[in-house]
């Protein structure tokens, strides 16, 4: 049934049969016993919780950073199953993005392109959406009456939430700490761990911030500024497929050495390498990040060598070409804590965390 929907979908322009897509999902959810019939057809039924980073995950199955990039679709996204969602990636200003179009379909690779360039609303608008979003679920308790108006709802939510966070584009590498520092600090009391993401292909520059000297600035400030909050949240950092096993074996030193709470493998590719796509094809579309299928092995081979290099004292989310319940399987036998989908999910559709969870249960 899926399948023929998507052959409809992609016949129009991804970006916008992204947001036609979640916002019809949104609408169904709002239609009397629309989310429960959702969650009937699409959520996972066994008791598969996961606990790691003292957080306590109602599945291992998460949706990565870029979905859902400024926490429109929580509600949604909790109705299909996640059992966490990573939003973002939020940057301190509002960006627009990359210009149109910037977000293309590799379907005999099943793969996706995007140069979307941190495009959200900025970290005060995401913040403010979270906050909403937790006192409806009652995941936030207000500190008096006339704190807000939100309208508290009677049920609780489990979903857990990840902040990515970003630079924005005009600032300069030297000072991007400072957004990173802002990011954290905003989003903190809304999210329950965090993900600094220097690993994007798609902002000029960026990828630099993951030599070790920068990465330590960005890391050891945030890390103080964790210890500022009564409750610290896990920090994370998010690694592109690209690094030589020079730079990989920096990161892991250096996630070693300040104890940092675990790694994201991996962001998307730069690599056009064994692509069924012809030239033409890949070459018209242009610059970007690679996701889905084509980034398989690479991210698996990754996750192998951090998790056997540190004799696994280093937790890793897995992202990159999972698509099925033997991909999640052989991630986490590589040393996964945890797997993230994105480009499986638009090629798999919406019952891919079920098929999953009940797969590697």
């Amino acid at each position: 049934m899926y399948k023929l929907l998507r052959s409809f979908l992609f016949l129009f322009d991804p970006e916008w049969v992204h947001y036609f897509s979640m916002n019809s999902l949104k609408l169904i959810c709002k239609l009397p016993f629309g989310k429960s019939i959702i969650k009937k057809i699409f959520a996972p039924k066994k008791n598969i919780q996961y606990s790691i980073f003292n957080i306590q995950f109602p599945n291992r199955v998460g949706l990565g950073a870029g979905f859902d990039k400024n926490a429109k679709y929580l509600n949604e996204l909790e109705a299909l199953g996640f059992g966490f969602v990573e939003i973002g990636t939020v940057t301190p200003k509002p960006q627009a993005g990359n210009d149109k179009p910037r977000l293309f379909r590799l379907p005999k690779d099943k793969g996706l392109i995007n140069r979307m360039g941190f495009n959200n609303d900025g970290v005060e608008v995401v913040a403010e959406r979270l906050k909403k979003w937790k006192l409806e679920t009652g995941k936030l308790k207000m500190h008096n009456e006339q704190d807000t108006n939100f309208q508290l709802s009677t049920f609780n939510s489990k979903l857990i939430i990840g902040g990515n966070i970003g630079k924005n584009k005009t600032t300069p590498n030297e000072d991007a700490w400072k957004d990173y520092e802002i990011c954290f600090t905003a989003l903190h009391p809304y999210v329950d761990y965090f993900v600094v993401n220097v690993s994007s292909p798609n902002t000029p520059g960026l990828r630099e911030l993951q030599e070790k000297d920068s990465l330590k600035k960005i890391l050891e400030n945030l890390q103080t500024q964790n210890l500022k909050f009564e409750i610290q949240r896990p920090i994370l950092l998010k690694i592109a497929p690209d690094l030589t096993t020079e730079q990989l074996d920096d990161v892991i030193d250096l996630a070693l050495e300040i104890n940092l709470d675990g790694l994201v493998a991996t962001n998307t590719t730069i690599s056009r390498e064994n692509l069924r796509s012809t030239n033409s094809t890949v070459l018209k579309i242009g610059a970007g990040g690679l996701s889905g299928m084509p980034l398989k092995q690479k991210s698996n081979d990754i996750i192998k060598y951090i998790s056997q290099k540190t004799n696994g004292k280093i937790p890793i989310i897995s992202s990159g070409g999972i698509f099925t319940a033997l991909d999640a399987k052989e991630r986490l036998h590589s040393g996964a804590a945890l797997i993230q989908v994105w480009t499986g999910f638009i090629y798999e559709g919406p019952s891919i965390v079920k098929k999953i969870c009940n797969g590697i249960n």
